[in-house]
């Protein structure tokens, strides 16, 4: 008897399409940041913008240590010093009043203070 069985190889192909759908939904905003007031965050000034500031407005050269000595004085936040003395009874200088009167002036100039 003859055999009436058919091999057939079957191939399928699949073809996908794939695209990127946009949100149904969608809401745009203008924000003008000159009618928002600045956040203390924005504000903070460098090291480097403070000492150039001091520099152009009252023609004093101020070092970091000086600044720092203010900050903390006022109460602001201060970074932590990487160049620490090595003796306990090291002398360290402390900020004439003229400078710090222009550091401070400089930190009002970037409402810091």
């Amino acid at each position: 008897m003859p055999d009436d069985r058919i091999d057939i190889d079957l191939h399928v192909e699949t073809v996908v399409r794939l695209s990127r759908k946009m949100p149904d939904d969608r809401i745009d905003i203008d924000l003008h940041l000159d009618e928002v007031d600045t956040t203390s965050a924005e504000a903070k000034a460098t090291y480097e913008e403070i000492k150039e500031y001091v520099l152009q407005t009252h023609g004093l050269n101020v070092s970091t240590l000086y600044i720092s000595q203010v900050k903390r004085k006022l109460g602001l936040e201060v970074g932590k010093s990487y160049h620490q003395a090595k003796s306990d009874n090291a002398k360290v200088p402390h900020c004439p009043k003229d400078k710090e009167n222009a550091i401070v002036d400089a930190l009002k100039y970037y409402k810091m203070v």
